[in-house]
């Protein structure tokens, strides 16, 4: 299928389907409905139909989906078939847990090395910590165009500096704070605040409507 040029937010729907029809038994029938799909996930039938026409022409009138070849039409869309190099600057708690985390290997994720000013160990899992001195050398020897960020908020936006100047193209950044960065340069931010204050509301209107 011919790749098409897909809105953000249709990208951070598209792990959510992915998720869900992993879930699904293997005795179930093979094939999946948008409606069923939509229904499963509580989202509107509409928005799920477009969502994967942009992704699968693999759907059928009254049939729906092959469930198995919607799995790899979306991995292969989010190109979770090919393997991304980064680098993980920031080797504190969160950092060196992204870096032993196996399940990126799923996601077409493959953390070479960690840097940090201070390496308090030399190895995690196997991969190597590195003082940031050897950053540029290290991405432009390996060719990494992705960088993750787990530092400090007050060093992140010098990290991420650093990261462009070596040739990063896209950044994931775990630091609480907003990045400033050129046009070209991706950034995807992981921000706990948002989400826990999102979680928290949810909980004080469930508690709210329970009195």
């Amino acid at each position: 299928m011919e790749r098409k040029e897909i809105s953000k937010s249709v990208l951070k729907r598209l792990p959510g389907y992915l998720a869900y029809l992993k879930t699904i038994p293997e005795g179930q029938s093979p094939y999946i409905s948008a409606t069923a799909l939509a229904n499963a996930l509580g989202m509107g039938e509409v928005q799920v139909r477009k969502d994967l026409a942009m992704v699968s022409d693999g759907g059928r009138p009254k049939i729906g989906y092959n469930r198995m070849s919607l799995i790899d039409d979306i991995e292969q869309f989010l190109g979770y078939d090919n393997t991304t190099d980064a680098v993980l600057i920031g080797a504190g708690k969160l950092g060196q847990a992204l870096l032993g985390y196996s399940g990126f290997d799923a996601y077409g994720l493959n953390i070479l090395a960690a840097f940090d000013a201070n390496p308090a160990s030399e190895t995690v899992d196997g991969k190597p910590i590195l003082p940031i001195s050897e950053l540029e050398s290290f991405c432009k020897a390996n060719k990494v165009l992705m960088g993750i960020i787990t530092v400090p908020a007050v060093h992140a936006q010098s990290v991420c500096d650093n990261l462009i100047a070596c040739g990063i193209k896209a950044v994931w950044n775990f630091a609480p704070v907003h990045l400033e960065v050129p046009a070209n340069i991706l950034v995807q931010n992981e921000n706990m605040a948002t989400s826990l204050a999102v979680l928290s509301m949810h909980l004080q209107a469930q508690i709210k409507d329970k009195k």
